[in-house]
């Protein structure tokens, strides 16, 4: 990623904002959006959230799209399918490949999923780009998730943001070299940075067991406790 998310969790207007209040905000609204079958509540709540995330808590609207990109494409290519594959209702458009047609109910249902996906999104976004990830595990402390969970949690966050790096690193080097030049060249370089990527994945996550083991890592890692507001 060209940005990082726990730098932005950091750095915003938001930051130290009570974890306890910007959560009773986000996940209300997260579940009346998810229950509700509305567009317009969907719609507006998305845009509320925009609000949020890039006017009050001043965080790049730059930012903001490329984080929202992602589980777009995956939510639009769902959708897609959810509209050319299921329904059996009225037809209302005949594509006239293999007998591929789009319903009326299964337009209905992927445009609805659509907005609901994003409307829920948003919140989530809220959550993540204005909180710090060491807040957030703090309140899943202390609404009793077992301490296990909330390790997993934490190891697979340092290790997704230790993933994107070398994989930043790695193909930055390759850019230098001339290594996606030609089509031929895209696809040697690729498969190159994936399979150096495995393995300069086991090699950082190595690196952090050590790095646990040299602070005297006993199977447990302390809960942060964030000062009292």
């Amino acid at each position: 990623m060209n940005f990082d998310i726990d730098y932005i969790a950091h750095n915003n207007k938001l930051s130290q904002m009570d974890t306890y209040l910007k959560i009773l905000i986000a996940i209300p609204i997260m579940l009346i959006a998810l229950i509700a079958d509305n567009l317009l509540l969907d719609f507006v709540v998305f845009i509320v959230m925009a609000i949020g995330i890039t006017i009050v808590a001043k965080i790049s609207v730059k930012h903001y799209i490329k984080f929202i990109s992602i589980p777009f494409i995956f939510a639009f290519v769902s959708c897609i399918f959810l509209i050319f594959f299921f329904g059996k209702g009225e037809v209302i458009f005949e594509t006239g490949i293999f007998g591929i047609v789009v319903r009326d109910d299964a337009l209905n249902l992927g445009v609805y999923t659509f907005c609901r996906v994003f409307a829920c999104f948003s919140c989530l976004g809220f959550l993540t780009l204005t909180t710090p990830i060491s807040d957030l595990l703090h309140f899943l402390h202390r609404l009793y998730v077992p301490k296990i969970l909330i390790e997993i949690a934490l190891l697979m966050y340092t290790t997704i943001f230790i993933f994107l790096d070398q994989l930043d690193v790695m193909r930055n080097a390759q850019e230098t070299r001339l290594g996606y030049i030609g089509t031929k060249s895209t696809y040697r370089s690729l498969g190159f940075l994936f399979s150096n990527l495995f393995i300069r994945s086991l090699e950082k996550s190595e690196t952090l067991q050590n790095s646990l083991n040299s602070r005297g890592y006993d199977g447990e890692l302390p809960i942060y406790e964030p000062s009292k507001k």
